[in-house]
């Protein structure tokens, strides 16, 4: 008995094999065609797999915050030679994460901090890590509201539990919040002892942290974690920001001009 392809794909959703419903003409195509049934079969099994990899990647992008997905292929290294390289491409191939390791990105803002720890956040998913990023005001917003909330045990699990997690832009607002040195020190105490990885972006030298969470014994204390087992990338140079705004400003005036 020969079975419609619209039923036979329809039951392959049913029992959740959304990867060979979407892939079963071509195969069938390509048994027609004189393929095996094993060597078909065997397509059909990759085609799933494939699938539901897809699916867990896009899933696990949805849920770490990350706002966009990054990679260096856009990267203008041109545009600022004296950034550390080497070690921005050992951070995107995630062996970091693989080894628990920490890195921090320090330097001036528009240098390209927040651009490459995107980058090795997306890449983290894309391996099949488990990552979690936030800006620095939102990381601390979340920890305050799920005390608000009577969720802190849930919120600290997720900062604390995470394959990788990324905190960007790190006294970028003057005003942090009156519990920041403790909020922070909490997380990175717990991830320091289950060996998990943190990426850390701040344009403050580490020599000012102490002030601006007022408390240096805490601001001690997270910085000797974090570099530990970490690595510390100094970002030198000009503004990618301003060089964009540069050449939008050119152009407009083209535009008028012409």
């Amino acid at each position: 008995m020969e079975i419609p392809m619209a039923e036979l794909q329809r039951n392959l959703k049913t029992i959740r094999l959304h990867g060979m419903s979407a892939t079963l003409e071509t195969r069938l195509v390509q048994a027609s065609q004189g393929a095996s049934f094993a060597e078909v079969f065997a397509c059909l099994v990759q085609d799933e797999m494939d699938s539901r990899k897809s699916r867990l990647v896009e899933t696990r992008f949805k849920a770490s915050g990350l706002p966009e997905r990054p990679t260096l292929t856009e990267f203008d290294w041109g545009f600022n030679p004296k950034l550390p390289k080497k070690e921005i491409y050992e951070l995107v191939s995630c062996k970091f994460v693989r080894d628990g390791a920490d890195a921090l990105l320090i330097g001036s803002p528009g240098t390209g901090k927040s651009h490459i720890a995107k980058t090795a956040a997306h890449a983290a998913i894309q391996t099949g890590y488990k990552v979690v990023y936030r800006e620095a005001h939102l990381f601390f917003e979340d920890l305050f509201e799920s005390d608000q909330l009577r969720r802190r045990k849930k919120v600290t699990r997720l900062f604390s539990e995470t394959d990788l997690l990324v905190i960007d832009d790190l006294f970028l607002r003057k005003n942090v919040p009156k519990q920041a040195s403790d909020d922070l020190l909490e997380i990175i105490l717990n991830r320091y002892a289950s060996r998990k990885s943190t990426v850390l972006t701040s344009n403050r030298p580490l020599e000012d942290w102490g002030k601006l969470l007022a408390d240096n014994a805490a601001s001690s204390a997270i910085q000797d974690r974090l570099l530990h087992r970490g690595h510390l990338l100094k970002f030198e140079g000009r503004s990618y920001r301003l060089k964009q705004a540069s050449v939008r400003l050119t152009e407009n005036r083209q535009k008028v001009s012409g």
